[in-house]
C-alpha cells in the first residue's frame, strides 16, 4: 500500500525542518552564472533608462532656461576631459547594454540560441560589444 498525499507532504516538510531548509528557494542558494547576472541586469538596466528619460523630461518642462543654457553651464564647469568621458561612457553603457540585450532576447524570441553554450556565447559577446560600443560612443 501506498502513502496518502498528505503523509507525503508531512514527510517533506517534516524533513525540511530536521535539516534546516529555507521554506523557499532564496537567491542565497542559486549559484550565481552568466545568465542570471544578465537577465538581472537586463531589468535593472530597463527601469534605470526609464526612470532616467521619466526625470529628462520632468525637468525639461519644470525647469526654467532651454537646453543650450543648460549646456553653457555644464561648458563653464570646466570639467577634465577624462571626467566627461566617464560620465558619457556611465550614459551610453547601460542604453548598449539593454538594447543589444534586447536582441539577444529576440533571437531567442525566434527559438535560436537555447543550448547552453550558446546562451553564454551569445552573453560574452553582448558583454564585449556593450564595453566596445558604448566607449566608442563616450569618445564622440
Amino acid at each position: 500500500m501506498g502513502t496518502s498525499a498528505k503523509q507525503e507532504m508531512d514527510r517533506f516538510w517534516e524533513r525540511n525542518t530536521r535539516l534546516n531548509r529555507p521554506m523557499s528557494p532564496h537567491i542565497t542558494i542559486y549559484g550565481w552564472s552568466l545568465p542570471m547576472m544578465l537577465s538581472i541586469s537586463h531589468r535593472g538596466t530597463g527601469i534605470a533608462l526609464s526612470a532616467g528619460v521619466s526625470l529628462f523630461s520632468l525637468a525639461a518642462v519644470a525647469l526654467p532656461g532651454d537646453y543650450a543654457s543648460y549646456l553653457e553651464l555644464i561648458k563653464s564647469l570646466s570639467l577634465g576631459p577624462a571626467l566627461i568621458y566617464s560620465a558619457k561612457f556611465a550614459i551610453a553603457f547601460p542604453f548598449m547594454f539593454h538594447t543589444l540585450n534586447g536582441i539577444r532576447h529576440l533571437t531567442w524570441d525566434l527559438g535560436k540560441g537555447f543550448k547552453i553554450p550558446e546562451v553564454y556565447q551569445s552573453g560574452y559577446i553582448v558583454l564585449a560589444l556593450t564595453l566596445l560600443s558604448a566607449a566608442g560612443i563616450a569618445a564622440l
